[in-house]
């Protein structure tokens, strides 16, 4: 099969949160694909995705990528592998994404202070993302497991405003709502970073793949060297609430993308199955690019 990249097609990107996209809209912005070889471009704008996302595979960028539409997206670590058995089985995971980003429970109770005083408070979050599996992971250390209760909301500009209208007391957030939730007199829970997976569809030749991550990690050096010059893009889904100089630059990072290897696949698929998020019909070898 001859190259995308010989056959100048285009590298669709299904859109997630721009803290996530950072190093792809970083690599836009300055042709750096263009000058690598490869057409790159978003299917559609994020701005378009619906913000209850009930059914999984009909979420905007799952919809796009099982659909056809798009060749690549990311998503999180355990989500990325959720999708692969949910969906028809088009793409595999190729590489871990650059963005290592936090996930807080925050709360305006004062009566909830840390992790002990969530036991049986439904927490909203979005049902098999990040936000879902990361409150699982914070909270299983401090209380029973039958007293851990989430409550699905949808996307994380919904889940701060049922915060803040009272219909929840806590939700999980990453940037910039977590920014946005402590300049409106919000506290943090409990916090934890994590990383995503980057999702491709099978039509990519290695060559390209190889050319993509390499973009990418040219862009993750940029953002390094100045973050204030590219916050815009992170805040720019708060619609004006908070500005790029309020965003803490404590609670996101970028490093290079990471090889998703049999030593960091099998120990995320066994914490899913033992949880009941997979039935462990899988393996690496079956999800991830060789």
């Amino acid at each position: 099969m001859a190259s995308i990249s010989n056959l100048n097609l285009k590298i669709r990107i299904s859109p997630n949160p721009p803290v996530f996209d950072l190093p792809i809209l970083v690599a836009l912005e300055h042709d750096l694909f263009k000058k690598a070889g490869l057409e790159v471009d978003y299917s559609v704008k994020y701005a378009d995705h619906d913000k209850l996302e009930r059914d999984v595979l009909k979420r905007q960028k799952e919809a796009l990528f099982e659909g056809g539409a798009a060749e690549a997206f990311n998503v999180c670590e355990w989500g990325g592998i959720d999708r692969l058995e949910r969906g028809a089985g088009r793409g595999k995971i190729a590489a871990l994404r650059p963005a290592i980003a936090a996930q807080a429970i925050v709360s305006f109770d004062s009566q909830l202070q840390s992790p002990r005083d969530l036991a049986g408070v439904a927490i909203g979050i979005n049902d098999f993302t990040g936000s879902h599996y990361t409150t699982i992971g914070l909270l299983e250390g401090a209380i029973p497991k039958d007293e851990i209760v989430t409550t699905h909301i949808g996307a994380p500009e919904v889940r701060l405003s049922a915060l803040k209208e009272g219909r929840v007391r806590a939700v999980t957030v990453m940037e910039p709502f977590i920014s946005l939730a402590l300049k409106q007199g919000a506290h943090i829970i409990a916090l934890t970073f994590y990383r995503g997976a980057e999702v491709v569809s099978p039509d990519l030749e290695p060559l390209d793949l190889d050319k993509y991550f390499k973009v990418l990690d040219q862009a993750v050096d940029l953002i390094n060297a100045d973050f204030a010059r590219y916050a815009h893009y992170i805040v720019a889904i708060a619609k004006d609430e908070i500005s790029p100089d309020e965003l803490d630059g404590r609670f996101v990072r970028y490093t290079h993308a990471q090889r998703y290897s049999t030593d960091l696949f099998d120990p995320a698929y066994h914490w899913m199955k033992e949880r009941g998020f997979t039935d462990g019909r899988n393996s690496h070898e079956s999800l991830v690019v060789s």
